[in-house]
């Protein structure tokens, strides 16, 4: 009979990185041959880079890769190496294969070889926030990274995910320099002096992740209302700068009036349109 102890599930804390590839079931549809290819050779690179900075390949079913670190910088750092290495092999392609990548610290169940549990969920949820080629972190990674490495942070704030209360988390901004072993420069050992004088990365990135933010709100709006919204703006500020009288209001309500309008009755049942027959 099995003991207490043998039935206990072990935990441990670990950092999980879940990597999945992009629009996969639309590049198999083109190109079932290609796609495998292409996709055997990324995971070749990129165990090679998860092995480089000591962690393991937990799994890789589908067009999917977990792997976990014990360290959480290691991880940021393979993750971010691993998108600029895919990038620079995919610069010739027509039609190129890009990863999105969330990385997680949290508690995972341990089963042999395999880990399980909200910690890997977390990951895979993350992971579906970010963009093709991008890196998003949770709250728990970026606490234990944002004063270790010199790579940029845009915090996305609260997002919902699946079956999961929303957390907060944050988007690497990699730029076009390129990864590397040493491209990574370790910002503790500066003296306190020197971090003092040295302006905040996230300071520096505030516009831009406002900017962002805006961009992201308009694109999940519908065409025409994300269209009548950003001439409003347009014509606001063409007032405001050119002219002490404020004329603004009526185009922008005649704007925002063939807008509704146009909704309406682009929503309205087919059978009220067609009539009876």
């Amino acid at each position: 009979m099995a003991t207490m102890a043998d039935d206990k599930v072990k935990r441990r804390l670990t950092t999980v990185l879940c990597a999945d590839v992009y629009g996969y079931s639309r590049l198999m549809e083109a190109d079932e041959t290609g796609t495998l290819e292409t996709l055997r050779r990324y995971r070749t690179a990129i165990a090679g880079l998860v092995e480089r900075h000591d962690g393991r390949i937990v799994n890789t079913w589908g067009d999917a890769v977990i792997a976990e670190f014990a360290s959480v910088v290691e991880a940021v750092q393979c993750a971010v190496e691993i998108q600029h290495e895919i990038s620079s092999q995919a610069s010739s392609q027509a039609s190129p294969m890009q990863f999105r990548i969330g990385i997680n610290l949290g508690d995972v169940m341990v089963d042999g070889s395999d880990i399980y549990g909200d910690g890997v969920n977390i990951a895979s949820r993350l992971q579906e926030l970010a963009e093709p080629g991008g890196v998003v972190i949770s709250s728990s990674v970026y606490d234990q990274v944002h004063n270790k490495l010199s790579v940029g942070f845009d915090c996305l704030g609260q997002r919902p995910l699946k079956n999961i209360a929303p957390l907060t988390s944050y988007r690497l901004t990699l730029g076009s320099q390129a990864a590397g072993p040493g491209s990574f420069p370790m910002q503790a050992s500066a003296t306190p002096s020197e971090r003092a004088r040295a302006p905040r990365m996230d300071d520096r990135r505030a516009p831009s992740s406002s900017m962002n933010a805006l961009s992201d709100w308009l694109t999940r709006l519908p065409r025409p209302v994300a269209a009548a919204l950003t001439v409003s703006a347009f014509l606001i500020v063409i007032n405001l700068l050119t002219s002490q009288r404020i004329w603004f209001h009526w185009p922008v309500a005649a704007i925002l009036f063939g807008v509704v309008m146009r909704m309406v009755l682009g929503n309205r049942p087919e059978s009220d349109s067609r009539g009876e027959r």
